[in-house]
C-alpha cells in the first residue's frame, strides 16, 4: 500500500453534527499523513476542528466519511467494541485534565490498559517500570490527590505507553500545569520519542511547545491550512 511507512493516513475526512436542525461541518475533507516515529503539533483556533481531528485519530469517533488507516488498519467504519480495541492497544492519551482515577493509586491507574486488555502476568512489573520511567518510581502508592499537578501528569504519560502504542496523543498535556511543570512533561514527550521511537501528536495552543516538534498542522474552519516539516 502507498501509505505503509505512515502510522496514520487519512484522506478525505469529513465529520458532521447534527445540533438541531442545523447541520454543522467540523472537518471539511482532511487528508493527512505522519510517519512512523515523527513528532507532530496540531494547532487552530477554537472551532477549528482540533477536537472532532483528535477524537477520530485516537479512536474514539469515527468520520462521517473519508477514509483513515492507522498503523496500516482501516480503522474508519469499525464498530464501537472494534474501535475500542485498537484504541487500548495503538493509542496512548495524555490530556489536560490528567483523567486519574482519584482513589487509585498511581499504580492501579497506570494498570488499567492492561487490565482491559485482560493482561494478568506481569501486570504489576510492567506498571511499576513504566512509573520509573516518567520519574516516579517513589509514587507509586500514592493517589492522584497526594500528588503535584505535574506528578500526575507523570502518571498519565507512565499510563500512556504501559501498551507499547503506535501513537501517544498529547491534548493540551501543559494547560493545567505551571511553567516549570509543563517543561518537564514536554521534554518527557520529547525524550519518549528520542529513545523509542514513539510517534507523538500534540495539540497545543503554545507556539513554545509547536516550535519544538518536526512538523506543524494548522487546522482553520475544518480544513488543514498547514503541515509543511521545518
Amino acid at each position: 500500500m502507498e501509505h505503509k511507512d505512515d502510522v496514520i493516513f487519512a484522506k478525505g475526512i469529513k465529520k458532521t453534527y447534527q445540533m438541531g436542525e442545523v447541520e454543522v461541518n467540523a472537518l471539511r475533507g482532511i487528508s493527512m499523513r505522519i510517519a512512523r516515529g515523527e513528532v507532530v503539533s496540531i494547532m487552530g483556533p477554537s472551532g477549528s476542528g482540533k477536537s472532532t481531528l483528535m477524537n477520530i485519530i485516537g479512536c474514539l469517533d469515527r468520520p462521517t466519511s473519508g477514509d483513515y488507516f492507522l498503523d496500516n488498519q482501516l480503522v474508519s467504519n469499525m464498530t464501537d467494541d472494534q474501535l475500542s480495541s485498537v484504541r487500548n492497544k495503538k493509542v496512548g492519551f495524555v490530556f489536560q485534565n490528567f483523567n486519574l482515577l482519584s482513589r487509585s493509586t498511581a499504580l492501579i491507574n497506570v494498570e488499567l490498559p492492561l487490565r482491559y486488555a485482560g493482561v494478568i502476568e506481569g501486570r504489576r512489573e510492567k506498571a511499576v517500570r513504566a512509573l520509573e520511567s516518567v520519574g516516579l518510581g517513589d509514587r507509586i502508592n500514592h493517589k492522584p490527590t497526594e500528588l503535584s499537578g505535574g506528578q500526575q501528569q507523570r502518571v498519565a504519560m507512565a499510563r500512556a505507553i504501559i501498551n507499547n502504542p503506535s501513537i501517544i496523543l498529547a491534548d493540551e498535556p501543559t494547560g493545567n500545569l505551571d511553567s516549570r511543570s509543563g517543561k518537564e512533561i514536554i521534554e518527557l514527550l520529547l525524550n519518549l520519542n528520542k529513545n523509542f521511537g514513539t510517534t507523538l501528536i500534540i495539540v497545543t495552543h503554545d507556539a513554545k511547545i509547536a516550535k519544538q516538534t518536526q512538523r506543524v498542522i494548522k487546522l482553520y474552519d475544518g480544513l488543514i491550512k498547514g503541515g509543511k516539516k521545518k
